[in-house]
């Protein structure tokens, strides 16, 4: 008889990939073969995993192969799905390619399934399973009150059982003795779940006896005590109440997408209005880790950020608080930010954010993008309360919903599905993903869909409610950059300064002028064009940060696409006259100044009195104060004095940019199984399966025979060359002989037939080992190409 391995291993190798792509999840690690395959897909978790990805009328077609009786061919079950034939063996062909129907004629459900769908349909068991639990006693009186008289014969369970079945295969007439209120019971449970909660149901009672409508369900068999609190509606009564039907409504075809009332807009409009959200993305993502380099919050001691900074940086951006949070959240994802220890830390930018820095705005949103829709943290939770009352802060392993990728990702399909110029509504998106995906519905989806929709039209990945098309590119895996770089404004490196001491940027700044510009001027306003002003602070600033006159002038003239205007040039020179003026050290703290006058002047002054200072010199007055309280009062007084270091030299007060790296043995964002395996890898292990069954059946050194590596010695060749070899034969597809150190230093040779190079290691399958291995790239000494056909 054969079993789901020996159909398994019946498949074509297009079949075993299209099984392997559409279930990733089991080449993790590759089984050794076949009948381990068939094993791993029949597991609880595995079974779980395929059934979520299951539409409403596919699940429904596998729901009907758990009911109905065996065999259930196509017309059967499109009786009881009310579908055509042709849709039926659609649904039957999706649940083959996934492995959960199995068989070339009639289809039988795989192993596992029917523990993975406990209550197909909203059925529950049948009768003889329902009353099993029962004892001879009981179900002697059961069927003695059905039939009027007590069964004759030896009290046999299974044959009792037999005989209550016939009485329940038709129980209108006892459904209607039992009262109306009784059918209202049976009601509630007639379309599932088909159990309830009820106190005491397994008391005794006898129909004679029955005084309630529950009472009189259980002493007529049409409810079932399954233990002392719930009780089960048997299949056979919930087929009679439905009238043979399996479901209420399942629709063949998914709910069509309805469009947002308005105008129609043009490709133009949206991929501008996207590309414009995008950059704006990139600029605020990019001021937030500016500011939390020099000034670092710090962590919570439950691990997240705390209220008042998030609030802060609300107030930094100027935008509301939940943007605030999903910009925290995806430079967390994109490993931008971490926490720098494990006790009183602070968040603070990684050394990734340098190299972020160096790239163009297409490839800084593309990083961002890519790591909001596969990170399992929800932004939208940042504020709220858990189930015990307590506050989710941002960056909190409270932020933590595992759905939340998978449903980013469905919304994100949908809207693509769509088509072009088609803004789709929020509830015709909530009811087809509800068709698309059913098994993971309910409140948490529908908020994790409206946080999505919200969260992707401000990180740019959709316009006016559709989506862009360079995130179509970032959804299929493909590079988005050259899609997006397009619509991006060029960043400039000129500004206009204006005589009324602002400066306006007509675009993004390259970075280097960003920060400088940051440093000394204020800005005012942004949006398409950015506009800053100087003021006496702002000069001030870039001065305190070691920044002379001639380096403010010289940069803005660099910079500026007309003359400096004398009110600027004025500005800066005023500011640097008076800046050092006064030299402020630490007695705790002193004021320093060539000019007895200045003093005696600041002495006279009532607002110095807060100061505690007093002469110690014509020229030189302590304080009781810390340094730095000393420079904020004396500059409120409207002077201008700088940090003075024990040798003379003037203090840099503005602080260096910190960094933290991310911890040696956790990563930075919890990112979820891959949904999607590049077929490179899926050839691979679909060739490991085959000669690992090859094995197993006729012996492994018989197997590993057609693989021989050539004589001689391994390979040798240059580190650089081995990985542009390696990543030739990737592109190729080609095999090659490799020379490879096991841990002990023993040398080999291998045929390997590359699928990736990244991070280190060589992924490919392994032609004299049969099957699908990692290589560390140090420990290979060297490649050859070997010109003979890979399926040789």
């Amino acid at each position: 008889m054969e079993t789901y391995a020996d159909w398994l291993r019946a498949r074509g190798d297009d079949e075993l990939r299209a099984l392997l792509s559409a279930r990733p999840e089991l080449l993790a690690p590759v089984p050794a073969d076949l009948t381990a395959l068939a094993a791993r897909a029949a597991a609880p978790a595995a079974i779980s995993r395929a059934l979520d990805r299951l539409d409403r009328f596919t699940l429904a077609v596998l729901e009907g192969l758990l009911v109905l009786p065996a065999p259930a061919g196509p017309d059967a079950l499109a009786a009881a799905v009310d579908a055509t034939p042709e849709q039926v063996a659609g649904a039957l062909g999706t649940l083959r390619r996934y492995g959960l129907a199995w068989g070339n004629g009639t289809p039988n459900t795989a192993p596992g399934v029917r523990q993975g769908l406990p209550h197909p349909a909203g059925l529950g068991p049948p009768v003889q399973e329902v009353f099993a639990g029962y004892s001879p006693e009981r179900l002697t009186e059961l069927i003695s009150d059905l039939e009027g008289e007590e069964p004759r014969g030896f009290a046999d369970s299974s044959r009792l059982l037999r005989r209550l079945a016939d009485l329940l295969d038709d129980p209108g007439t006892l459904i209607h003795d039992a009262g109306p209120e009784a059918r209202a019971a049976l009601d509630a449970l007639t379309w599932g779940p088909p159990f309830g909660r009820v106190a005491d149901a397994r008391r005794p009672v006898r129909i004679g006896t029955a005084a309630t409508p529950i009472e009189r369900l259980l002493a007529r068999g049409l409810l079932a005590a399954e233990d002392d609190r719930t009780v089960t509606l048997p299949r056979e009564v919930a087929l009679h109440l439905r009238g043979g039907h399996l479901f209420q409504d399942v629709p063949a075809e998914p709910p069509p997408l309805t469009s947002a009332q308005g105008e129609p807009r043009g490709g133009d409009v949206v991929v501008r209005a996207a590309a414009s959200e995008a950059a704006g993305a990139v600029r605020l993502t990019e001021d937030l880790l500016e500011r939390w380099g020099l000034e670092p919050p710090p962590v919570l001691r439950s691990g997240g950020l705390a209220v008042r900074d998030l609030r802060a940086a609300a107030t930094l951006l100027d935008v509301p608080e939940w943007r605030a949070a999903l910009l925290v959240e995806v430079a967390y994802a994109a490993g931008l930010l971490t926490r720098s220890g494990d006790l009183d830390g602070e968040w603070l930018p990684t050394p990734a954010y340098d190299l972020w820095l160096m790239r163009d705005t297409a490839g800084r949103w593309t990083e961002l993008a890519r790591g909001w829709l596969k990170s399992d943290r929800a932004a939208g939770l940042a504020g709220e309360r858990d189930d015990r009352d307590r506050l989710i802060n941002a960056l909190s392993e409270a932020m933590v919903r595992s759905s939340a990728p998978a449903t980013r990702r469905a919304t994100l399909e949908v809207l693509a599905d769509a088509g072009r110029g088609v803004a789709v509504t929020e509830d015709s998106l909530r009811a087809r993903i509800a068709w698309l995906r059913p098994r993971r519905g309910g409140p948490a989806r529908d908020r994790l869909l409206g946080w999505t929709l919200r969260e992707a039209a401000v990180l740019g990945i959709t316009g006016f409610g559709e989506l862009a098309p360079f995130a179509r590119d970032l959804l299929t895996g493909d590079d988005p950059e050259p899609a997006l770089e397009k619509h991006l404004p060029a960043p400039v490196d000129e500004i206009v300064i204006q005589a009324d001491l602002t400066a306006i940027a007509p675009g993004p700044l390259v970075t280097d002028l960003a920060r400088e510009l940051a440093l000394a001027a204020d800005v005012e306003s942004t949006g398409g064009a950015t506009v800053y002003r100087f003021t006496p602070e702002s000069v001030r600033r870039a001065l305190d940060a070691g920044r002379t006159a001639a380096d403010v002038t010289e940069l803005l003239t660099r910079h500026s696409a007309t003359p400096l205007p004398q009110p600027l040039t004025y500005l800066i020179d005023d500011v640097a006259r008076r800046h050092g003026h006064l030299r402020v050290g630490a007695l705790t703290s002193y004021v320093r100044t060539d000019s007895p006058t200045t003093l005696d002047e600041i002495l006279a002054d009532r607002r110095s009195d807060a100061l505690r200072l007093h002469r110690l010199a014509p020229t030189v007055l302590a304080s009781g104060l810390q340094r730095a309280d000393l420079l904020d009062g004396l500059r409120a007084m409207g002077l201008a004095p700088v940090a003075e270091a024990p040798g003379g030299g003037v203090i840099v007060t503005r602080p260096d940019a910190q960094r933290a790296d991310p911890p040696p043995t956790a990563e930075i964002v919890r990112l979820r199984p891959a949904e999607r395996t590049d077929a490179s890898m899926v050839s691979a292990a679909v060739r490991a399966l085959r000669a690992g069954d090859a094995a197993s059946r006729h012996g492994a050194e018989q197997a590993r025979q057609r693989a021989d590596a050539p004589s001689g010695e391994p390979p040798r060749s240059p580190a650089m060359a081995t990985i542009d070899r390696l990543r030739a034969a990737v592109e190729r597809g080609g095999r090659v002989w490799i020379g490879y150190l096991d841990q002990q230093g023993q040398a080999s040779s291998r045929i390997v037939e590359p699928v990736r190079v990244e991070g280190g290691f060589l992924t490919g399958y392994d032609a004299t080992r049969a099957a699908v291995h990692r290589f560390a790239l140090h420990r290979i000494t060297g490649v050859s190409e070997l010109t003979d056909d890979p399926a040789s």
